[in-house]
């Protein structure tokens, strides 16, 4: 073999080699934004489902303080969303809301507050029904680094 034949094929080897190196690194780069981005929808939807939870919660346990008859698609509703938890969170969040859940029907069946018992529970820090809810929420998301 001659030397330009060496060269040549040198020349050959070194274009393959570095045009391998270029389309790993741009798909490994690839593969990390996809997976960054599906993490980051993951995360989203998960916000969104824990913050619609916390309204719709927040009002059904305000008005099981001051009405007797629940509005009972609306905690269907509750429980609907207490579900889709069940496939997407950890099952400390799912805990945590199911006992939200049986709280606000648990106080449906007590007698209606006055103004001066919500006052007295406002501040003894009764009145927080969705804080160990929230704090496993916050838990979750500082495990992806969003907190």
């Amino acid at each position: 073999m001659d030397s330009a034949s060496i060269s040549a094929f040198a020349a050959l080897g070194g274009a393959l080699i570095g045009g391998l190196t270029s389309f790993a690194a741009s798909w490994i780069t690839q593969q990390t934004q996809v997976r960054a981005q599906q993490l980051s929808h993951k995360v989203t939807r998960r916000e969104d489902l824990y913050k619609d939870f916390i309204e719709e919660a927040s009002k059904l346990y305000a008005d099981s303080l001051v009405h007797d008859t629940p509005d009972v698609s609306q905690l269907i509703r509750l429980y609907a969303m207490i579900s889709m938890m069940r496939a997407v969170s950890p099952s400390t969040i799912v805990q945590n809301a199911d006992k939200v859940a049986r709280m606000i029907v648990n106080t449906y069946l007590v007698p209606n507050k006055t103004f001066p018992e919500l006052r007295d529970m406002v501040n003894s820090g009764a009145m927080d029904p969705l804080r160990d809810f929230s704090e496993a929420c916050r838990v979750e998301f500082q495990r992806f680094g969003f907190v």
